[in-house]
């Protein structure tokens, strides 16, 4: 039996595991691939105060070693359900394992958002990705595009054009979402060229690799091709709640009606990161989140 189960091993969910740890409780941290979350996938980070810039697989590396001095115990494993039997919380995994516990932090974050287009899933690994820095030097010395307009999808079009011969970047709207520090850096580079306001409407793969995008203007509806040898894709995410919607209220959109603590209707249960419903998600808020969380968790154990 645990005080807390935290699911999900990202920013919040090991900042969650250092709060409920300082605080003398026991805790499982849970994490269905690796620890870090997608922020160790960043190349590089430089807006968390108080660090100097530093990359996410380093940074992440440093939250799990301060998580680990400090005695959690971990565990890998998808947790499928979490059940509510009387005084205690039962998480369930694909695995097949059981954790009891006295209240449970889901910080599961966001999966990458598709474009939802008839072969995208068919070309991941074959001209389609959604990580620049799993994927980019694959492409090194090569034509590639990125879509979106926030953050992400800057980084990754930075990171591709250091690399690159040619990196289109493609937005449905004529401005971007994202960084104005980047979009300056980027834009300034002469091997990106910026494609607005554009849709990507069809993947070209005659031959099972992708060799080219369609593309529609948003305005004038006319259609034009593309050739690339890989498409990134930055549209977002998607929470990663579809399990736990038995015991967290959820937006439309499908992320945790929640606020600021964290505390869901359902006594014990609780979410932090990005998988919840707000309206920043950076680094800085999900490290807020899991900190939030697990001081409302600790006063759920005081008062039980």
């Amino acid at each position: 039996m645990y005080d807390i189960v935290i699911i999900g091993g990202g920013p919040a969910g090991m900042t969650a595991a250092i709060y409920a740890r300082r605080n003398g409780r026991s805790v499982l941290l849970l994490e269905k691939e690796g620890f870090g979350g997608q922020i160790a996938y960043a190349p590089r980070v430089e807006n968390y105060p108080g660090v100097a810039p530093v990359s996410g697989a380093e940074l992440a590396e440093r939250m799990m070693e301060q998580v680990l001095a400090l005695d959690t115990e971990t565990d890998i494993g998808t947790a499928v359900s979490v059940l509510i039997e009387d005084d205690r919380r039962v998480v369930l995994t694909e695995e097949g394992e059981r954790y009891e516990t006295r209240a449970v932090i889901i910080a599961a974050g966001a999966r990458h958002r598709q474009l939802s287009l008839p072969n995208e899933t068919a070309l991941v690994g074959r001209g389609v990705s959604y990580c620049a820095v799993c994927d980019g030097s694959f492409y090194a010395g090569g034509t590639v595009a990125v879509v979106g307009g926030g953050d992400s999808a800057l980084q990754e079009a930075l990171l591709l054009s250091d690399i690159c011969a040619q990196v289109y970047l493609i937005h449905r709207r004529e401005t971007f979402r994202g960084d104005v520090t980047k979009q300056l850096r980027l834009f300034a580079r002469d091997n990106v060229t910026v494609l607005t306001p554009k849709r990507v409407t069809e993947l070209i793969a005659p031959e099972g690799d992708l060799t080219a995008v369609r593309l529609r203007d948003a305005v004038t509806g006319e259609e034009t091709t593309l050739d690339v040898d890989a498409l990134f894709v930055s549209v977002g995410q998607v929470p990663e709640l579809d399990s736990f919607s038995d015991v967290l209220p959820l937006t439309a959109a499908g992320y945790a009606a929640l606020g600021e603590g964290g505390e869901s209707p359902a006594e014990g249960i609780f979410a932090a990161g990005d998988c919840r419903d707000k309206s920043v998600r950076q680094l800085a808020t999900a490290v807020s989140d899991g900190a939030c969380a697990a001081i409302s968790a600790c006063r759920y154990l005081e008062s039980t």
